[in-house]
């Protein structure tokens, strides 16, 4: 069963350029948050926000105080001055593209010139777009609506920016040959355009196309229509409860698209229970699926891979029977991810829905999993030695505290009360931890060469790094809304994944320059990494693969590491 997701699924650039101005804002200042109307024309996404204390304001009062965002759809300049001279402080994150469409209706009304506007005469955007017209605006839905208007002297012809590409080509068409004076302009955004195209190439190769987005989204309503043409059985959904699996269980391959306002998170977990129901008819592969989902879910994958790597890079350091120190780093990665996990659920209610419900569900369980196996590498460490065991609880204490207030809110002037809130503190300390039960207390327990087990910390630290660092960025959406500043929302999606490749790259170069020096076993340690680059190169090109392919794959080459070194 081959299930795929678009490319241009999800937020388009001028949504996920409000949403992140709201949330940041939301993040940062202390007065009170609204969005003139709503900001985008999703259910879950409005109900996010109400929990994050952003309100929705739908008339603008004579006074009022506090941060009133303008959503992506644009409004009238009349609103905009108006909330102005309210008082209240105005982000506008009218979507650029939107933007444009306002600049050359204005330049031409200023001119005299009538406007008609291709699109729903009480979309939002189309309100806000007339009232640039100075009154001398037309909307029309398709082109008989235009045949009905009067030839006007001087027109200029525009789209809403979501409209259907074929009905704007027709009204271009007639345009041409029957009121060749009137300015027309394309308008409808290229990201539009491709998703519509996109459903249409996916529906040729996949047997179902499944629609995500709120009901009542121009945009996606357009893209589940478009869907309905291609003949292909099709549905537009709101949330996964809403799947008819009946109507699917009979197909071989389905395509997940979604809407312009359509967040990841519901995307990802569209695509999760179309997997788990498929699923139901291999019982076979039901069962071997369920294992490895609750293995992945509980990290217990990536704690053996935090074993693997400990034996790893004692081939480096050349540390004799690092048996116990790699079950000890087991344990050690087990308890701290079960624990932050645990602490992040309101993110991960975003980023990964079903695993939130599983610890929820079990927190009771899972808490005495992270104690159990936490208290476990405490005495293994204590058979090391004082200073083994004191290392580790030092980090284990270091772990536990990363959420809790340590620094009074008068000695803070930025929000920096616990070390979560210091910006891409996550990455950093994840990433050192890991380099230094993995390799660093090792080395220096099992005596090894000291040169050596300092690059064996660094191999470590660069592969944890790039791990971490790549689920933040599937995990960018949920981190921005639970309030986490994580490398990929401070440097952004595309700069952090050209910093993991490069990481990467280091990592894969360590190995193949310690294998003259080392040995020539060393150099199988270098395809860990390899196998890492690979995805996120995959990533790059093609994201139509879930945000759980991509994890699993990502944390379970760690593993490698173990078989290279029992061969070795």
């Amino acid at each position: 069963m081959k299930i795929s997701i678009a490319k241009t699924a999800g937020f388009c650039m001028g949504v996920r350029r409000a949403v992140d101005m709201v949330l940041d804002a939301s993040n940062e200042a202390k007065e009170p948050i609204y969005t003139y109307g709503p900001l985008i024309h999703n259910p879950q996404v409005l109900e996010m926000l109400e929990s994050k204390q952003i309100f929705r304001m739908d008339t603008i009062p004579e006074s009022g105080k506090g941060i009133v965002l303008i959503r992506a759809h644009g409004v009238p300049p009349e609103d905009e001055k108006a909330l102005a001279d309210a008082g209240f402080t105005v982000l506008n994150a009218t979507c650029p593209r939107v933007v444009r469409v306002q600049v050359i209706i204005d330049k031409y009304s200023k001119k005299g010139y009538d406007t008609i506007i291709l699109g729903d005469e009480k979309h939002p955007e189309v309100i806000g777009l007339l009232g640039y017209a100075r009154g001398k605006g037309h909307t029309i839905t398709n082109l008989d609506q235009l045949k009905s208007l009067p030839r006007f002297e001087k027109a200029v012809v525009v789209a809403q920016t979501t409209q259907n590409t074929k009905i704007f080509a027709q009204i271009k068409e007639w345009c041409s040959t029957n009121t060749p004076h009137y300015e027309i302009f394309n308008t409808i955004c290229d990201s539009t355009e491709k998703r519509q195209n996109e459903v249409r190439e996916m529906a040729v190769t996949h047997d179902a196309v499944i629609v995500v987005g709120g009901k009542f989204s121009g945009n996606t309503k357009r893209l589940a229509q478009v869907a309905a043409e291609t003949g292909k059985p099709s549905m537009h959904i709101e949330q996964a409860s809403e799947i008819d699996y009946a109507s699917i269980s009979h197909v071989q391959s389905i395509a997940i698209t979604a809407g312009a306002s359509t967040p990841n998170w519901i995307i990802n977990d569209t695509c999760s229970r179309v997997e788990q129901a498929l699923r139901e008819k291999r019982p076979g592969l039901k069962k071997v699926m369920a294992v490895l989902d609750v293995l992945m879910k509980t990290n217990m994958i990536l704690a053996a891979g935090a074993g693997c790597l400990t034996l790893g890079t004692a081939m480096i350091s050349g540390a004799q029977n690092p048996g116990v120190p790699a079950v000890i780093a087991m344990f050690y990665i087990l308890s701290m991810q079960i624990m932050n996990n645990m602490m992040t659920i309101g993110a991960d209610t975003y980023n990964k829905p079903d695993r939130a419900a599983l610890y929820k569900r079990n927190k009771q369980w899972l808490l005495l999993v992270a104690f159990l196996s936490g208290a476990a590498g405490l005495y293994l460490a204590w058979t090391r030695g004082w200073g083994y065991f004191s290392m580790l609880l030092i980090m284990m204490l270091l772990g536990m505290s990363y959420t809790r207030t340590i620094v009074p809110s008068f000695f803070s002037g930025r929000k920096m009360y616990r070390i979560k809130d210091v910006p891409g503190s996550k990455t950093i300390l994840i990433a050192a931890a890991w380099g230094i039960v993995t390799s660093l207390m090792p080395g220096i327990s099992l005596k090894a060469n000291p040169g050596l087990t300092l690059v064996a910390f660094v191999f470590a630290t660069v592969l944890s790094f790039a791990r971490t660092t790549f689920m933040d960025i599937l995990a960018v959406q949920g981190d921005r809304i639970a309030g986490r500043e994580t490398l990929p929302i401070l440097l952004g999606k595309k700069k952090s994944l050209k910093f993991v490749r490069y990481t990467l790259v280091a990592a894969i170069i360590i190995p193949l320059i310690l294998t003259v020096w080392v040995s020539p076993a060393v150099c199988g340690l270098a395809l860990i990494p390899a196998f890492m680059l690979i995805l996120t190169l995959r990533y790059k090109i093609d994201r139509d693969l879930s945000a759980n392919f991509y994890e699993f794959w990502f944390e379970f080459p760690l593993l490698f590491a173990g078989v290279i070194a029992a061969l070795s």
